[in-house]
């Protein structure tokens, strides 16, 4: 009996393996086949004592995967072997350099890139798993063919998945969702995006799922009759113009019909657009456009369309090369139907993403608008400053974000997500240029950092050497490359001031005789109920700290006898750090604040992840309880953000240093040759101060001038106005209340 089965089991691999050969997208020759025949040799020794949770040979999974790669991801010969191999150095005694001697460099190096991914562990809390969502992409090494090959693994993973455990099932999928869907969209793999946002939701709502799928088959026969009626219409017109076409009925994946009755709040059957039309045409090259306006002109004498909802990404197509015209008409009954229109090239693109863009590609130097993303997202990657949740949550908005279509100054056009400010396109040119950004102009009109920028602006960008990003510029961006070249920048600049602080630190603990040992900086650090030694030279940096405060910092160290009981009651410092009441360091120390305009809001920490201060943390809206703040990455985060996005609050925790405060000087003296040249170079001069405004004016010999700055602090301020009234002819210097 086990003899028959073995039998049945081999000629079931080799139909698979001929079905592979068939079903590849890319015409191989016979030098492919042999390429392809010998991993699959290697891969089907290699795993043969191995079988899979559901008791099948493992070697039905890998060829899943090289199926998947052929057919629906279109990849060559190379990546179908290194599919096929994907799992052999993980799992067997075959290493790198033996796939090396077999095949080539090329293969080996896949087949590494796919093992580097896979030895990532298993079970892990969301924050590990955003960490090793952003070293699977630094594997993209140059090559995205690790990637494609990891998502087609993870489809197949998920359409074998019945026999495995609820709890690994939840997981999975889970993950899928929250990583490999998004990534499948952005890289052009809608079919796959759909399969992969399926199969998630059958393992996460199976019960939700199950409903769909029944509701949909109920409504299947009025569907197609509701389909045929309009298809019947358009056929007769689209033949009078001898239009070589196809028309098929799209029904809408069943995960978005499920997010669109959670979005609206809405039952099954008041989901109206269940399905869509496609009309795909042929064409040559040169017709393409003047074909897809002719059909849109067909489907709009015979139906209405909605404005609103026309979508041509045939002009400005998406940045992951999607081609295409959305219209949607009002079709019989009263209903809205979307009609797609593609030429069999877009729609290859449409289905096949990345591979397409290959075989159509003009000539090697023309750069699609994918390499441009794998050129943003390499760089994305190597800022390794970025909180590893941050990242992914930055990855997705850009991601899912509607695009607009803005122009350079020379009528150059790009892609921007939607709400995208003047700053963001700054940084996209390039991101030296957003750093040294002075001001914008949108349409030729001086416009503020933070505008909101609109499909057809035309921008041109004010740079000036000596300009830098300050805290509030990171609310002034929404792409995630903005946000890390401005975090970067900040960074650097606090170290350096940090760097000048231990210096007067160390000056001053000498004035007052005391060495500045790590023993003195751990005292002070806990002194001050800071975090780490860095914080405190950064205070100090920027004036913070003050002279009376160290005073009595080494008043108290030199009383021994009080020293000698701090000792005895507590041994070590660990403890002081731990002993430090949370709502104390809250008020003196670290302030939270919502959303952009920074308030002071009621809250409370919620219980399921105790954020404490310095956390990244947002605010979610309870029903009952108020404000509930939450760190990002929170077991309950994904759920939360994602069924209630429009009650999630951006919240964060502002060191006191960093809050920013306006002040007004109002400066009289006599007008001299260059006093107002001066003035303005002791104000510029200071690191830590912006002039917001300056009013300057002399009459008769008295000069009299208002300027408005922005300090971090008082000690700041003090500095200035002594600066400014060393200033020769400047007669007084005084500080303007206004109520």
């Amino acid at each position: 009996m086990i003899e028959l089965d073995l039998e049945a089991e081999k000629k079931a691999i080799a139909r698979e393996y001929k079905e592979l050969l068939r079903i590849s997208y890319q015409t191989l020759t016979d030098s492919d086949k042999k390429l392809i025949r010998k991993a699959f040799d290697v891969a089907v020794e290699a795993h043969k004592d191995q079988r899979r949770k559901s008791g099948e040979a493992y070697i039905f999974h890998p060829i899943g995967v090289a199926k998947i790669v052929a057919s629906e991801i279109g990849l060559g010969p190379t990546s179908i072997a290194a599919s096929l191999m994907h799992d052999v150095v993980e799992d067997t005694d075959v290493t790198i350099e033996d796939i090396e001697k077999m095949f080539n460099p090329k293969i080996a190096q896949l087949v590494e890139g796919l093992t580097k991914i896979s030895q990532v562990k298993k079970d892990m809390n969301i924050s590990m798993q955003a960490e090793n969502f952003r070293k699977m992409l630094l594997t993209l090494n140059d090559d995205v063919r690790v990637i494609l090959i990891k998502i087609a693994d993870r489809l197949h993973n998920m359409q074998t998945m019945d026999s495995m455990a609820d709890d690994k099932q939840i997981k999975i999928a889970s993950e899928t969702l929250y990583i490999y869907a998004p990534l499948a969209h952005r890289l052009g793999l809608y079919n796959i995006k759909t399969k992969l946002e399926d199969l998630g939701l059958k393992y996460t709502e199976p019960e939700v799922y199950k409903d769909i799928v029944s509701k949909i088959k109920e409504t299947k026969e009025e569907q197609d009759e509701y389909i045929k009626t309009i298809s019947d219409v358009l056929k007769k017109s689209m033949d009078e113009e001898d239009i070589e076409y196809s028309i098929k009925g799209r029904p809408k994946s069943i995960y978005s019909i499920r997010r669109k009755m959670a979005a609206q709040n809405v039952s099954f059957d008041e989901v109206y657009d269940k399905f869509a039309l496609r009309i795909i045409y042929k064409s040559n090259l040169h017709e393409e456009k003047f074909l897809a306006w002719k059909i849109y002109s067909i489907v709009t004498d015979h139906y209405r369309p909605s404005p609103s909802r026309l979508r041509d990404w045939i002009s400005s197509p998406k940045s992951s090369g999607y081609e295409a015209l959305h219209i949607t008409v009002m079709g019989p009954k009263g209903r809205w139907v979307e009609i797609q229109v593609r030429s069999e090239r877009m729609d290859e693109i449409a289905e096949k993403g990345y591979a397409a863009h290959y075989k159509y590609k003009q000539g090697a130097t023309e750069e699609s608008g994918l390499d441009v993303w794998l050129n943003l997202l390499k760089e994305a990657l190597e800022s390794s400053e970025t909180n590893a949740v941050d990242f992914v949550e930055d990855f997705k908005m850009n991601l899912y974000a509607k695009e607009i279509f803005v122009f350079t100054p020379k009528g150059e056009i790009k892609s921007l997500p939607k709400g995208a400010t003047s700053l963001d396109f700054a940084f996209s040119i390039h991101s030296e240029i957003g750093v040294k950004t002075r001001g914008t102009r949108v349409n030729g009109k001086l416009v503020q950092l933070n505008h909101e920028l609109k499909s057809g602006d035309q921008i041109e960008i004010i740079t000036s050497p000596h300009q830098k990003p300050s805290i509030n510029w990171l609310d002034y961006v929404t792409t995630s490359r903005a946000k890390n070249k401005i975090k970067n920048v900040l960074n650097e600049d606090s170290k350096k001031i940090a760097e000048e602080g231990r210096e007067l630190l160390t000056r001053k603990m000498k004035h007052l005789k005391i060495t500045l040992s790590e023993s003195i900086i751990n005292d002070l650090v806990n002194y001050f109920k800071l975090r780490t030694s860095l914080d405190l030279f950064y205070r100090v940096g920027i004036g913070a700290i003050e002279n009376q405060q160290l005073k009595d910092f080494a008043a108290q160290k030199s009383n021994t006898f009080i020293n000698f009981f701090k000792n005895k009651i507590k041994r070590s410092p660990t403890v002081i750090q731990e002993d430090i009441n949370k709502q104390e360091l809250t008020k003196n120390l670290d302030l939270l604040v919502f959303g952009k305009e920074n308030d002071k809001l009621d809250y409370k920490l919620s219980s399921c992840c105790n954020p404490i201060p310095g956390d990244i943390v947002f605010g979610f809206i309870t029903i009952n309880e108020g404000i509930k703040v939450h760190k990002k990455d929170c077991p309950n985060a994904i759920s939360l953000q994602s069924n209630y996005a429009y009650r999630i609050m951006s919240a964060k925790w502002i060191n006191s240093t960093q809050q920013e405060f306006k002040a007004t000087l109002k400066i009289t003296g006599m007008d001299s040759l260059g006093l107002t040249n001066e003035l303005t170079k002791v104000i510029s001069n200071n690191m830590h101060v912006n002039i917001q405004s300056i009013s300057l004016s002399g009459e008769a010999g008295i000069f009299n001038g208002q300027v408005a700055v922005i300090v971090q602090n008082n000690a700041i301020l003090k500095k200035l106005i002594d600066n400014i009234k060393k200033i020769d002819g400047v007669d007084k210097v005084t500080r303007v209340y206004t109520n």
